[in-house]
């Protein structure tokens, strides 16, 4: 199984902790980066190249669809998952639109989450 490498995306500190403790090792998770806000996402993804983007939806800065937009402009191999809390369809199909290939909802199993990143790094390997 190859390392995945992925960036972190999350404003919530305590969130973002969580995950950079559960997530690296699973499925062959590596935390290559994090930072709390969606103005900094394009230039951590082209400066750290992961193979997935794990962003929230609400952002300091950049809402979901902009940082999408701007991490996709700088750094189109990575693949980009939005974490979301409350989203609506609308934003959704903009995030979408932007070029995230997924939504994972926040509060799901951490399996859920690794099988979401794991799915979105095949996608993004088999665009690239």
């Amino acid at each position: 199984m190859s390392t995945i490498r992925v960036l972190l995306v999350e404003d919530n500190e305590v969130y973002r902790s969580t995950l950079e403790l559960l997530l690296p090792g699973r499925g062959g998770i590596e935390i290559v980066g994090s930072i709390g806000d969606g103005g900094e996402a394009a230039e951590a993804a082209e400066r750290l190249d992961p193979d997935v983007v794990l962003m929230d939806f609400r952002l300091p800065h950049l809402d979901g669809a902009q940082a999408t937009a701007a991490v996709r402009a700088r750094a189109p191999r990575a693949a980009i998952v939005c974490l979301t809390a409350e989203a609506t369809l609308e934003e959704r199909e903009a995030v979408i639109a932007a070029g995230a290939v997924g939504f994972v909802e926040k509060g799901r199993p951490t399996d859920e989450l690794v099988a979401a990143i794991r799915s979105a790094n095949e996608q993004g390997a088999s665009t690239a």
